[in-house]
């Protein structure tokens, strides 16, 4: 009786449903942007709308902060495709020091919290030092 190989159809059939995620993440991934971009522009003119009014400053610095974090969800997009499908990590510690900062400013009648976040501030800001160093890299 001869033997079947079944190895090359599991092969074949294994990078067919990676190829068919990878479209799907993809797509996702473009509609996601595509909604990101809207959320920026939509952010950028509340921004000049609060600047023409003379509004409170901490309205401002609030608006700019999450009109950074809608920018750096963007570039880690952008960064995505440039990168062949590959997420940098350093852009995920950008987006999280970004969003504690945010927090801070938003947040910041309790001192303990407070330090806190900025404790959690440090922590990715050393991460980031050590995916920036060349030990890391070479690996």
């Amino acid at each position: 009786m001869p033997k079947i190989n079944f190895e090359g159809q599991h092969s074949r059939f294994g990078k067919l449903v990676s190829e068919g995620f990878q479209w799907l993440l993809n797509i996702s991934l473009l509609a996601a942007g595509l909604i990101l971009s809207y959320a920026l522009f939509s952010e950028a003119y509340s921004l000049v709308d609060l600047l023409l009014h003379h509004s409170e400053k901490f309205q401002v610095v609030e608006k700019i902060v999450i009109f950074f974090l809608y920018f750096e969800f963007l570039a880690l997009i952008v960064q995505y495709f440039k990168y062949n499908y590959h997420f940098p990590l350093r852009y995920f510690l950008y987006i999280g020091i970004t969003a504690m900062v945010r927090l801070i400013i938003v947040d910041h009648s309790n001192a303990m919290h407070t330090l806190l976040f900025a404790l959690a501030i440090l922590v990715m800001v050393i991460a980031l030092y050590f995916v920036h160093s060349d030990r890391l890299r070479k690996s």
